[in-house]
């Protein structure tokens, strides 16, 4: 019922379509029964035992009128043009409610198309807008692959199982029950006799089921390992073929790739059982109709004639396709919903950045930039601990220290990337936590470590997240960064394509790209999270003056792992294992003979 409750919700937009596929459905199965109880009609003409009724009766919507009248239009077929006539005559009737039943069941169809798609579409849709929603803690703790696979092949097997069985869902039950409708007017006694395997068969196929929703939720997350794998295997490929690892890799993969293959191996012997199982069960209750149904009318007991009993076991047969739909279609839900859940995971994931419902507006940066007592953790131990530290406008900062000591988690924090765990982040004495998260960022200009470049043009590059940008602009930007030679170099200038991740540029040519872009979005607030880090000499002497005057009159927070290119900063505050150790100016710090000094030793020791 749950699992009803959450497609029911993906449906309620389109249950108009739904609405009208039913409409269409339950005329295609009427004018299909009307071409089957034409047997009784056909056979009892065949076998000369049609029933002659000479009289009509009043015309109304019950099923002894409609009969006797029938019955009277054939009848006068036979007295006046004959057997053969009245053969052909209901041969053309049969041939009329099979088209109309053709027709039917396409327009049912083709209504529901848009439905089936749009589902899809909108799960699609909701998925990635989360993705783009969640804070950068909840993909510290998930694997990328994982993540991948939930938005690829887990929504690729709500597709293929739960969005493509919609149409037999729709279809089936209303051809069950007026099949099931029909017999219970020809026989209720019979009818009732096979009513009572029904709930036998739907136990053995509930039981199945159950087993088989376990077994794929365990085949998804199998998959979303083989993803990682792959993810990470591209992603490091160099260093793989570095350090000749590439048996051991592969021997990880092809192990998971081993597991995941017998696992669906299990669950597709199980889903194929659902087919053969409820035939054989149909063929016993068929059986058991023939034996008891048969007896009744050789000993006289049966209310059935004997062509009746033909046409009411032709119905019956009828019944066992959408009846077997119906099973697979209970397979496939189960085994769907082990992937849908996966993906309900990730929509119902909590988003932790987010606007206040009042949230107030930032224009521009006026005064001064506050850490107060503030505390950060991403799951047990704190990486950021007491932080206290004031940003004047327009001064330039530097956060130093070893790999881990807390810089990069501190200036992530001014975007909200990450918020506090306790303590208080401020810009002009207002919490970043009460600020509109677009605005915030919109006075901040980042470059990472790593250059995060998309495969795209150098242009787009640069001018990414900017509207309506000027290739004037966008150059000036360049030339600033020192990239503007090197752009005009390759094949299309600012339109050539760099490839995956930037793939086809070099590292610092990649980074001059990261730092044009940050130029080009010219915001109040600069943060350089090691912004030359990747550059040779020359290219860091001619980036870091660019940056220098970029700086002026900026407020500027410098990850610095080269202690050269901080000299001038106005405060350099120096991070061990998350706490302040010191603070000061270069020159100040050196003095000072204490870990500032001792990280300047060690780079400069030769």
């Amino acid at each position: 019922m749950n699992a009803l409750k959450k497609i029911a919700y993906y449906l309620k937009p389109y249950w108009p379509h739904a609405s009208w596929s039913v409409v269409f459905t339950f005329f295609g199965t009427i004018f299909s029964l009307f071409s089957f109880t034409m047997i009784i009609p056909f056979l009892g003409i065949l076998f000369d035992q049609q029933k002659i009724v000479t009289e009509p009766v009043e015309f109304a919507l019950t099923t002894e009128a409609i009969e006797h009248n029938f019955t009277y239009f054939v009848s006068r077929l036979i007295i006046n043009q004959g057997a053969p006539t009245a053969l052909l005559v209901i041969s053309l009737l049969v041939v009329a409610s099979m088209f109309l039943k053709t027709l039917f069941t396409y327009l049912g169809k083709y209504v529901i198309a848009p439905l089936r798609n749009g589902i899809v579409r909108d799960i699609r849709n909701r998925l990635f807008n989360k993705t783009m929603q969640l804070s950068l803690s909840y993909y510290s703790e998930e694997r990328k692959g994982d993540l991948i696979s939930r938005m690829t092949a887990d929504v690729q097997e709500v597709e293929a199982t739960i969005i493509r069985s919609l149409d037999k869902a729709i279809k089936s039950p209303i051809t069950v029950i007026v099949y099931l409708v029909s017999l219970f007017v020809m026989s209720t006694k019979l009818t009732l006799f096979v009513l009572i395997f029904i709930p036998l068969t739907g136990s053995v196929i509930g039981w199945i089921g159950k087993a088989l929703k376990k077994k794929s939720a365990q085949g998804q997350k199998r998959l979303g390992m083989l993803l990682s794998y792959i993810e990470e295997s591209l992603y490091g490929l160099r260093i793989v073929k570095a350090f000749n690892s590439e048996e051991r890799v592969k021997k990880r993969f092809f192990d998971e790739n081993e597991k995941y293959t017998r696992l669906m191996n299990k669950i597709w012997r199980r889903k194929d059982l659902a087919s053969p199982l409820t035939e054989f069960l149909s063929v016993i209750i068929i059986v058991t109709i023939m034996w008891f149904g048969g007896n009744l009318i050789l000993t006289g007991d049966g209310i059935l004639s004997p062509q009746a009993f033909i046409a009411y076991i032709a119905i019956f047969s009828q019944i066992i396709p959408p009846a077997k739909n119906l099973s697979s279609i209970y397979y496939n839900i189960q085994k769907g919903m082990a992937s849908f859940d996966r993906v309900e995971s990730v929509l119902n994931a909590k988003v932790t950045i987010k606007d206040k419902p009042n949230a107030l507006s930032l224009d521009e940066f006026k005064n001064h930039i506050e850490f107060r007592n503030v505390w950060f953790k991403y799951q047990e131990e704190y990486v950021l601990q007491d932080i206290n530290l004031m940003i004047e406008k327009g001064q330039t900062i530097a956060l130093v220290g070893q790999s881990g000591a807390g810089k990069s988690t501190l200036a992530d924090m001014l975007p909200r990337f990450y918020d506090t765990v306790k303590g208080e982040l401020l810009i002009d004495g207002l919490s970043v936590k009460d600020i509109k998260v677009k605005d915030l960022r919109k006075i901040m200009g980042v470059v990472s470590q790593e250059s995060i470049l998309f495969n795209d043009t150098i242009f787009n590059n640069i001018a990414f997240g900017i509207d309506n940008p000027q290739y004037e602009e966008v150059e000036r930007a360049a030339r600033i960064a020192n990239a503007h030679e090197f752009i005009m170099q390759t094949e299309e200038g600012y339109y050539t394509n760099i490839g995956d991740r930037g793939s086809k540029l070099s590292g610092g040519q990649r980074q001059r790209i990261s730092i044009a872009r940050a130029i080009l979005k010219n915001p109040p607030v600069l943060i350089l999270d090691e912004a030359t880090s990747s550059l040779d000499t020359e290219s860091e002497k001619l980036v870091q003056d660019a940056l220098n005057n970029l700086m002026k009159n900026r407020t500027s927070i410098v990850i610095a792992h080269r202690l050269s290119t901080i000299r001038n900063a106005d405060m350099i505050y120096v991070l061990h294992q998350g706490r302040i150790l010191e603070q000061g100016k270069h020159d100040h710090l050196l003095q000072k003979n204490g870990a500032f000094k001792a990280l300047y030793d060690q780079q400069f020791s030769n």
